[in-house]
């Protein structure tokens, strides 16, 4: 069984602000080809039910608001402090593992943003969760050997906390 130290966990940042800032490329990139396709001569309404300009401002500014809400999850990793987390207790920044998830090598990690984030480091399987999330309500404050009880929809989730780091 592994337990994810401050120097472990030290591993999970910069794999997850690499993602982040591949998401945002990509979303600067759709940002500015709806911006170009509001823009564009082509997009002029020729009738009043030719609404495609209008479309595209709605995407370029749905797009301009996910860049914003990128750079704050990169600056919101860059800031995370991960040696104030105390030892045995969920809290933002703790890597945590339950019973049922010993067999798949699967531990969650609650950090600031990428929520559903999956990724792996040496066989280790790791997913993203904001303390916000069904899972993060459920696990922050618990220790181990505390017991977690969560409801998704009809599914019922019972588990015991062995390891947090």
């Amino acid at each position: 069984m592994c337990y994810y130290s401050v120097m472990n966990k030290s591993l999970l940042i910069p794999i997850i602000i690499n993602y982040l800032q591949k998401e945002l490329t990509n979303c600067e990139l759709a940002a500015a080809n709806a911006h170009l396709a509001a823009t564009d001569d082509q997009s002029i309404a020729e009738t009043q039910y030719d609404t495609l300009a209008i479309e595209s401002a709605y995407l370029a500014e749905g797009q301009s608001k996910r860049i914003i809400e990128f750079k704050a999850a990169i600056l919101a990793f860059q800031q995370l402090s991960l040696d104030k987390v105390a030892n045995n207790i969920v809290a933002l920044g703790s890597v945590v593992q339950l019973n049922e998830d010993v067999k798949c090598n699967h531990r969650f990690f609650i950090a600031p943003a990428a929520a559903g984030y999956r990724f792996s480091i040496d066989d280790e399987n790791f997913t993203v969760i904001t303390p916000n999330s069904p899972m993060g309500v459920a696990l922050l404050g618990k220790q181990v050997d505390d017991e977690i009880e969560l409801s998704i929809g009809d599914n019922k989730l019972i588990d015991e906390i062995i390891a947090v780091g």
